[in-house]
């Protein structure tokens, strides 16, 4: 019985058919294509990428290119000179900066990690869903209207302005951030773990506090951090609450000097000496927000590598 195929010299490859030569030529344009969209994607998205890092690089090159010049021991170690007299420094705003952020801190970190502990433990109570919705519309809120409200309930009734009533409208805008941070956190915290310790006979709240909280620790310090960082540049709350202060002062009742106010009224002056001085405040002050991040984002590093141990 004779084949039908046709035969093949030995030695010799078979030749494409004409289909398959085609359907060859159409997979090269397709992955020729698919280069090209790639290519102009990743163009595309590295020069956003660069657009977006340009503020931030133009905003630290000012900075040090316009205060970098007044930076000096005395900025750092001696209080503001009286109009006309040259020299002076800023250690009264940084001085009451770090007290008005520290009493930030120990009234809002505290409320703002357990109230996010709650919310995330209990989240389908009725009270959760509230607490995180004001949450959500405080982080939204103007910074004016904080400082506003701070001033008709924290200053006006005492009739002075204060340090303290500046820890409190600053702590009032950290609650809603570090809550929301914690609730994010606690929540990705294994369910298997809460079982676990409910089936060794923890309670609840020892589940929350012992396990859940301290699983959780890492994410929530580096959210506190850059929460922190957000509020020590804030201004518009002090202007209402704090005032400030020519004079270095560690009271709690009296007003107090701020890096944020001292730049503010230096930059509005009409004196050379103290628009040199707001430059080099601002750089001062950029430099504290930088160093909190990069804290952040070393504890991020770590909690990650340890957590994957």
């Amino acid at each position: 019985m004779t084949s039908a195929t046709a035969p093949v010299t030995p030695g010799r490859p078979s030749r494409p058919s004409v289909r398959q030569r085609a359907a060859a030529a159409r997979t090269s344009r397709t992955l020729v294509r698919r280069r090209i969209v790639n290519n102009v994607m990743v163009g595309l998205l590295t020069l956003s990428a660069v657009i977006a890092t340009l503020p931030l690089l133009f905003i630290l090159y000012h900075l040090a290119k316009s205060g970098a010049s007044s930076l000096s021991v005395a900025f750092f170690t001696e209080d503001p000179k009286s109009v006309g007299e040259s020299g002076g420094g800023m250690a009264n705003a940084i001085v009451g900066t770090l007290i008005v952020v520290s009493v930030a801190c120990a009234i809002g970190l505290p409320i703002g990690v357990g109230a996010g502990l709650y919310v995330a433990e209990q989240k389908h109570t009725k009270l959760a869903t509230v607490v995180r919705f004001l949450a959500d519309v405080l982080n939204g809120l103007p910074s004016i209207v904080m400082g506003i409200f701070a001033w008709q309930f924290l200053v006006r009734p005492v009739g002075h302005f204060s340090a303290a009533a500046g820890g409190v409208a600053l702590a009032a805008m950290l609650v809603p951030m570090v809550t929301r941070t914690t609730e994010e956190m606690v929540a990705l915290v294994p369910q298997s773990l809460r079982e676990a310790a409910l089936a060794l006979g923890y309670s609840r709240a020892r589940t929350g506090l012992v396990i859940v909280l301290r699983t959780a620790m890492g994410g929530i310090v580096t959210g506190a951090l850059v929460a922190v960082a957000r509020i020590a540049g804030e201004t518009a709350p002090l202007l209402f609450t704090a005032l400030g202060n020519q004079f270095r002062s560690f009271s709690l009742t009296k007003p107090i000097a701020a890096l944020p106010l001292q730049i503010f009224q230096y930059a509005v002056s009409p004196y050379e000496d103290w628009h040199s001085l707001a430059w080099a405040g601002a750089l001062v002050l950029i430099g504290l927000v930088l160093t909190i991040s990069l804290v952040a984002r070393v504890a991020t590093r770590s909690h990650g590598d340890g957590s994957g141990d």
